[in-house]
């Protein structure tokens, strides 16, 4: 006889059935390359890692390592963190390493690498807060994107700025115009009044973008390779006010090409130039050569507009091979937060983008800090699409060329923008 089953007990088995057949809920808690991926889309907080891995700069764990500590004591995860050297070897040892299971969770990169690294698929985008996104300027967050998606997080900011030999200039002058005129009465061919490398593109995009140019459009929060505007008539205005500094003798002749960085260093140690253009990382051999400087952001432009200098941004990334995307991104988080951005800045001097931090005594009574903060809010991140490699050759030509009197300003740019685009369409296929 056929047993009837009642509906308490079919209700029962298909409850029973559906249990036997769904996904295992449980997550690895081992070391930062091994156990299951975090779900997407997993609104609850995945299980902490045992472990996770960072990779910093050389000589600059001496800031990670409190920010590691109050992470391990809020969280309870271990960090460990090693000391990797310049950038390229980072990036190279990730191409290495991070298919192998034996990479680092979270890295620091120049954000003009992070095109080129996130299409080799070698760092995944990360989701913050607002809130948490408001933490910093927002040209140093801008400087952390690709193609309009978030791979990281900022923690140190460099521009150009104003350096002046306080023995030589009371005090920095407002405008370029200002810097001009003071320059035609102390220049004499053996000491100069200001000196600027401007025939290096780095340098010289603070007056080409200031007088209206551009390298690549940005549209929709991404870089458009193919709306180049090194040739229009803001940039050429631009050249002209390059050429003009050279043209009147106002830059020695050996500032131009590979040398020209250390012969403005080495005649402003001399005490032979009253100011330059250049950046944070030369302040120290300044002061170790005995001189006296003042530092401010860069003066105004003729047109009435600040120098729109070229700004890096290092920042902290999780790779495209962590098993731990959640807890990493909490980690990038903590790094770069207030208070340990804070202590970044006591123990190695790197100028954190955090709006709080400008007007913190800490940054708003160190004369050079302050400089670079406040010539951040002009500055402009350098590009960092694949493509920009294509532009630092062909920039530089044209510079030099009109540094030397050798090419008119529109012929010269008009000539780096065709070499640019025949560059990224050869090397850069779309």
């Amino acid at each position: 006889m056929k047993k009837t089953l009642s509906f308490l007990s079919i209700l029962v088995l298909l409850m029973a059935m559906l249990a036997a057949c769904g996904p295992d809920r449980e997550t690895s808690t081992g070391s930062s390359n091994t156990g299951e991926k975090e779900s997407e889309g997993n609104t609850e907080e995945p299980a902490k890692p045992e472990k996770l891995v960072v990779w910093e700069d050389t000589d600059k764990s001496v800031a990670l390592k409190p920010a590691i500590e109050s992470f391990e004591k809020e969280y309870g995860i271990k960090v460990e963190f090693k000391e990797l050297g310049m950038a390229d070897k980072m990036r190279d040892q990730l191409r290495m390493d991070g298919p192998s299971g034996t990479g680092a969770d979270v890295v620091t990169l120049p954000h003009d690498q992070i095109g080129q690294v996130v299409t080799e698929g070698l760092l995944q985008e990360i989701e913050v807060s607002d809130e948490v996104l408001s933490t910093f300027s927002e040209s140093s967050v801008n400087a952390q994107k690709y193609d309009g998606k978030l791979y990281g997080l900022p923690k140190a900011t460099e521009t150009p700025v104003f350096i002046y030999n306080k023995a030589l200039m009371t005090e920095a002058p407002e405008t370029m115009d200002d810097v001009y005129e003071f320059s035609k009465g102390f220049t004499d061919g053996k000491k100069f009044g200001f000196i600027a490398t401007w025939d290096d593109f780095y340098f010289a995009h603070g007056v080409i973008a200031g007088m209206g140019g551009y390298v690549f459009k940005e549209n929709d929060g991404a870089l458009d390779r193919d709306d180049i505007g090194l040739n229009n008539e803001g940039a050429v205005e631009g050249a002209s006010y390059i050429q003009k500094w050279y043209s009147e003798g106002l830059f020695p002749k050996g500032i131009i090409g590979e040398s020209g960085g250390s012969t403005r260093d080495g005649l402003f140690n001399e005490g032979k130039i009253a100011s330059v253009m250049n950046g944070p990382w030369s302040f120290q051999s300044m002061k170790d050569a005995g001189i006296d400087i003042g530092i401010s952001a860069m003066p105004k432009l003729p047109n009435g507009e600040p120098m729109k200098t070229f700004m890096g941004v290092k920042g902290w990334h999780v790779t495209a091979f962590t098993e731990h995307k959640y807890w990493s991104t909490k980690l990038v988080e903590w790094l770069t937060n207030e208070e340990n951005a804070k202590i970044r800045f006591e123990t190695t001097q790197e100028i954190p983008p955090v709006k709080t931090l400008i007007d913190d005594p800490i940054i708003a009574d160190n004369e050079g800090a302050k400089a670079v903060a406040l010539q951040s809010q002009y500055a402009v991140p350098m590009p960092n699409i694949p493509e920009m490699s294509e532009v630092w050759g062909p920039a530089a030509s044209a510079l030099q060329t009109i540094a030397t009197g050798k090419a008119e300003p529109q012929a010269a740019m008009d000539d780096a923008v065709k070499n640019i685009k025949t560059n990224i369409e050869t090397n850069h296929p779309n």
